[in-house]
C-alpha cells in the first residue's frame, strides 16, 4: 500500500485512498492472513499520512528497516475471535495456542483487541487490550507528608534523610546488560555474530 500511495503522491501531490481488499487478486496469500491485522495495518498508514500533512516535519511515512524489522500485528476482538482460557490463547486464523500468562485478568474486564510480536529472541509475546470502567476511588486525608529525591548512586532519599538503595540483583543486572550492551555495538550490523549477541540483550 505504501509503495502505491507514495508513487501517487510524487506523481500528483495527492493522497490516494487504497484498501487492503483491492491487493488480494494479485497477492492471493493475503486471503490466509487475518483481515481485522490488515484493517489495522492500514489505519496505521492513514494515521503516518495524516500527520504528514498536518505538520510534514514529522516526515514522510517510511518502509520497515530491513535489517531492523518490527515483526508484529494487531488484530481487533469481533465475535469472540480471541479469547483467553485457562493458559491458552485463541487467535484469527492461528486458533488456540498455550501461552505462559503473566498478569491476572480482573472480573468486568473486556477484551478489545491483541498485539502479537516477535522479539529479538524469537520468542512470540502478546499484548492483550482490555477495557473496563474506571473505579471511583476514596479520596483520603494524608496523616503525613514525605519528599522523595532520586539518587544515581542510591534508589532514592527522602526528606527526613534516610536512604534506600537499589536491590542488588538490580544493580547485578544493569552492569550485566551494559557489558552485553557494549559487546554488540562492536559486533558487524547484520552478521551472524551481531544477531547472536542481540538475542542475549533481549534476554
Amino acid at each position: 500500500m505504501l509503495a502505491e500511495k507514495k508513487a501517487y503522491y510524487e506523481k500528483t501531490g495527492k493522497n490516494l485512498s487504497v484498501t487492503p481488499a483491492r491487493y488480494k487478486s494479485e497477492f492471493p496469500w493475503l486471503k490466509e492472513v487475518d483481515s481485522l491485522a490488515l484493517c489495522n495495518a492500514q489505519l496505521h498508514l492513514q494515521t503516518a499520512y495524516k500527520n504528514f500533512f498536518r505538520d510534514d516535519s514529522v516526515g514522510f511515512p517510511k518502509f520497515k528497516l530491513k535489517k531492523k524489522p518490527v515483526r508484529s500485528y494487531t488484530t481487533n476482538c469481533v465475535n469472540e475471535n480471541i479469547a483467553l482460557q485457562n493458559g491458552r490463547l485463541k487467535l484469527p486464523k492461528a486458533g488456540w495456542v498455550h501461552i505462559r500468562q503473566h498478569r491476572k485478568i480482573e472480573e468486568g474486564y473486556q477484551l478489545k483487541g491483541a498485539t502479537i510480536t516477535q522479539e529479538a529472541d524469537e520468542r512470540y509475546y502478546v499484548a492483550l487490550l482490555y477495557s473496563c470502567e474506571e473505579p471511583v476511588n476514596e479520596i483520603r486525608k494524608a496523616e503525613s507528608v514525605i519528599g522523595l529525591d532520586f539518587s544515581m548512586k542510591e534508589l532514592y532519599v527522602d526528606s527526613n534523610g534516610n536512604h534506600a538503595a537499589y536491590p542488588h540483583f538490580f544493580s547485578k543486572a544493569q552492569k550485566k546488560l551494559a557489558r552485553e550492551q557494549r559487546k554488540l555495538s562492536h559486533c558487524e550490523l547484520g552478521s551472524n555474530r551481531y544477531k547472536k549477541q542481540k538475542k542475549k540483550v533481549a534476554r
